[in-house]
């Protein structure tokens, strides 16, 4: 999923009154809290176990992270793991004879025999790639009759990749310079890690110097240089990095790792059963939100308290593929996955026929998708983020829910500024701003994003599934949308990613169907009304 451009501000120390303040840090499982109770607008999960489960039994529900990754060794994972025990581990052979060899704690689609995929370009360097080999000699004039519209959309798309790369080369050059005038300040106040009192009492020497004290001045009154650091300026590098190295070069293409056919879509058994992969960053930290061990003191609390985690990788750092994406959704299905949580998105498409096939076939065995919106704050429902709901038929529709990402704050700050939105598109917003979940080595770190927001959502579906588990995956979805906390206020919409963008005032009930913030404690109650107030027995 393409990253909200946060550095963008940072690229020209010009800029200053344009620089983001770092957000101030939440109450770690501010997710899970009550808004009335606890003046935080999270989903009342914690209400919820105190006053309607406790001892109340469940069933065990498989919630599948199809993600970049996940670390099942993680403190606050490894005991929620799915486990194949059909399988015996390490044994180099196909036990269950479901042609994944030694797939243990779920499977790897972007792995080969010795190493996996980690960085990958965007679908668009993709869709060029193919398309200047076949519109080599072609040209306005000699285009043929019956190539118009694909040598047109070629030409856009081209046009577009040149811009992505020219930008990011220049921003990988700005913060490049930042990063050096920024070392430079540091060196010379003689503190690893300065306090916003040491930016202000420093003297500048130049120009520069004295831009760089006015942006760490406002930075760090909400933050500590510690964190500005890592989060803007090292993750920025190498965000832009990737971008101008990996994600839009045309050159690159790490497919032969895989040693599939990548054009081939009926190909279904290839990868390994590595399931944490190069960066299980992202996949680990969706996995905690939506199931963080409850009963282990450690860490955080995710959303559902009797669920097993499967991973299953089809992400890279760049844009997945639709033929992973495709049997990844089919490997969970057939595993046993109720739930599927997936936290990616893309602008194009390869092959958007076979993604929907996949989520019919998911349908059609009664299990529930979750998908996150995307963070570029744009709405997806005049604008493309892959997978998406059109075209689909109302039954495909019916188990599958799409997701925006909400703030703590009950005021016009609710609607994440990155987050995508649209009223036909877009189910349900959750909590994605400075969410602390699981990061691999057994840490702990706070995420922006949709991605963030999804898991609480497939977390609370896998509870109801849990307690009520005779209910339909379009029941679930049903449930989850009708019992939404209601907004009844204006939130802020920025009309743009670039700073400075101009802000305007829309009514929250314009960003998606429900008009609301998702409630475990309201969805719990009305699943007892839907399945005749019978929990799991």
């Amino acid at each position: 999923m393409n990253k909200s451009r946060i550095f963008s501000a940072l690229l020209s120390v010009a800029l200053v009154s344009a620089v983001p303040t770092l957000a101030s840090a939440q109450k770690a499982n501010w997710q899970n809290l009550d808004l009335k109770s606890d003046s935080t607008f999270g989903i009342s999960t914690e209400k919820a176990y105190k006053e309607l489960l406790k001892g109340k039994k469940s069933v065990k529900v498989i919630v599948a992270v199809n993600d970049g990754g996940v670390e099942a060794t993680h403190e606050d994972l490894k005991r929620i793991m799915w486990v194949n025990t059909k399988e015996i581990a390490g044994n180099g052979k196909d036990d269950d004879k479901n042609g994944y060899i030694d797939d243990i704690n779920g499977w790897n689609f972007i792995g080969g025999p010795k190493e996996s995929v980690n960085f990958e370009t965007l679908e668009l360097t993709r869709l060029v790639r193919r398309d200047q080999t076949r519109f080599a000699n072609t040209t306005d004039a000699n285009v043929a009759e019956k190539d118009k519209k694909d040598f047109e959309v070629f030409k856009a798309e081209r046009a577009d990749l040149e811009k992505q790369l020219a930008e990011a080369r220049e921003n990988l050059a700005g913060i490049t310079g930042f990063k050096t005038a920024l070392d430079a300040v540091v060196k010379k106040i003689g503190k690893e890690n300065p306090t916003v009192e040491d930016f202000k009492n420093f003297k500048p020497s130049t120009e520069v110097e004295g831009r760089i004290q006015n942006i760490l001045s406002q930075q760090l009154e909400k933050g500590s240089f510690k964190d500005f650091y890592e989060d803007q300026i090292v993750e920025g590098l190498d965000y832009y990095t990737r971008q101008a190295n990996y994600n839009l070069n045309l050159d690159y293409d790490p497919r032969a790792i895989v040693g599939d056919d990548p054009n081939n879509v009926k190909e279904k058994f290839y990868g390994n059963n590595d399931v944490a992969g190069p960066d299980a960053m992202h996949g680990t930290h969706v996995a905690g939100i939506i199931a963080a061990d409850r009963t282990n003191k450690l860490g955080i609390l995710g959303v559902a308290d009797n669920v097993a985690i499967m991973g299953v990788r089809c992400t890279p750092n760049g844009d997945e593929r639709d033929k992973d994406v495709a049997n990844a959704i089919r490997y969970a299905v057939d595993n046993g996955a109720k739930v599927i949580n997936m936290s990616f998105g893309k602008p194009y498409s390869w092959d958007k026929a076979i993604v929907n096939e996949a989520m019919k076939y998911a349908v059609s065995k009664d299990v529930l998708i979750v998908q996150a919106a995307g963070n570029e704050n744009k709405n997806i429902d005049v604008e493309n983020n892959f997978p998406n709901h059109k075209d689909l038929d109302e039954k495909t529709i019916a188990s599958w829910i799409t997701v925006g990402a909400s703030g703590p704050k009950d005021d016009e700050t609710l609607k994440a500024s990155f987050s995508n939105f649209g009223k036909t598109q877009v189910d349900v917003f959750a909590p994605g701003v400075q969410i602390y979940s699981t990061v691999p080595g057994s840490k702990y770190k706070n995420l922006d994003g949709t991605s963030m927001a999804s898991p609480v959502v497939a977390g609370l579906a896998g509870l109801i599934r849990s307690y009520y588990p005779k209910l339909t995956a379009a029941q679930v979805k049903e449930i989850i949308v009708k019992s939404v906390t209601k907004v009844n206020h204006n939130v802020q919409y920025a009309k743009g990613e670039e700073p400075g963008a101009e802000k305007v005032s829309i009514p929250f009930s314009d960003l998606c169907i429900s008009g609301g913030i998702v409630n475990t404690y309201n969805a719990l109650k009305l699943a007892a009304t839907y399945s005749g107030k019978a929990v799991a027995k």
